[in-house]
């Protein structure tokens, strides 16, 4: 048996992180969306008996992406079959299209994916809850890509809640143009500098009632947008800010780094929106040059 998911990439529209727990990890509010873009997972079931090169293999199309036990695919098929008591074994090929180092959730997203492929095969083994926790176990961020809408992310990013409908309606299918520069930022290293910089962090009740102005009110997705790792990450790499302030000003459209980026993003209203993205598109190039990342998407 075989299966193919589709496992997508994601922006914070809204990301404020609160603070460093005592495990280590960083609390956090945040609205995350997935993308009509991102990676295409396919599945092969083993059967009982481990086939050559092991009980979970993996392929990738892009040469960057280790194959190997760091994977988050791999580690999210022994986990699934350690929770499920499942015995079977599977390879998976990934075509990989998601940026690595670009704050858009590639890894976690490509985790998830095995999941629900592993248990989509396995008919269901292990309900959502269940499916959850194990998610929660490999990644602060991997339990929103179970969801295929906009959420709201709490504590390390593992506490997801659904959004009211009226939210939901200004977001979903909006335009965004994405872009990402030749380089990467680790997220490791995103978190020290704001540890370092220490007057970074947001307080969880202004985060709060922020977030919750914003669901509550009638203000378009622009007015959501907010992400306090920006700070350090334009600290060091000031073509990030240049070329939002760039775009904001020639073109008056809302932008914003995604996660702890490099990756960030321009909200597209519809009017006059192929114009406007022909036109941003050419200034990114102009400026990051011809081999810039670029993709016109949509909030899922």
């Amino acid at each position: 048996m075989d299966v193919s998911v589709f496992s997508p990439a994601k922006l914070n529209l809204f990301l404020a992180v609160t603070g460093r727990r005592t495990d280590g990890f960083h609390d956090l509010v945040s609205l995350v969306s997935p993308l009509n873009f991102g990676d295409d997972l396919a599945v092969e079931t083993k059967g009982q008996r481990p086939a050559a090169g092991g009980r979970f293999t993996l392929e990738c199309d892009h040469p960057e992406v280790p194959v190997d036990g760091s994977n988050l695919i791999l580690r999210a098929a022994q986990a699934f079959a350690a929770a499920a008591n499942w015995q079977g074994g599977a390879h998976f090929r990934l075509a990989k299209r998601i940026p690595v180092g670009a704050g858009l959730g590639g890894g976690s997203s490509n985790a998830a994916a095995a999941l629900r492929a592993l248990n989509r095969l396995t008919g269901g083994l292990l309900d959502e809850v269940q499916l959850a926790a194990v998610a929660a176990t490999l990644g602060s961020d991997c339990v929103l890509f179970l969801r295929d809408a906009p959420v709201v992310m709490r504590g390390r990013g593992e506490r997801i809640a659904a959004l009211p409908e009226p939210a939901l309606v200004r977001l979903r299918g909006r335009r965004v143009l994405l872009f990402k520069p030749s380089f990467g930022i680790s997220t490791p290293w995103a978190y020290q500098r704001m540890i370092a910089r220490r007057d970074d962090y947001v307080a969880a009740t202004e985060a709060e009632d922020r977030l919750a102005g914003w669901i509550g009110g009638g203000a378009p997705a622009e007015e959501l947008l907010f992400n306090n790792m920006e700070s350090a990450a334009f600290e060091k790499y000031v073509a990030l800010p240049l070329l939002l302030q760039r775009l904001h000003r020639e073109f008056g459209t809302a932008v914003a780094m995604s996660g702890s980026g490099s990756a960030c993003f321009a909200l597209v209203k519809e009017e006059n929106a192929d114009a406007v993205v022909a036109g941003m598109r050419q200034v990114i190039r102009d400026c990051w040059g011809s081999v810039t990342f670029v993709l016109d998407a949509r909030l899922a």
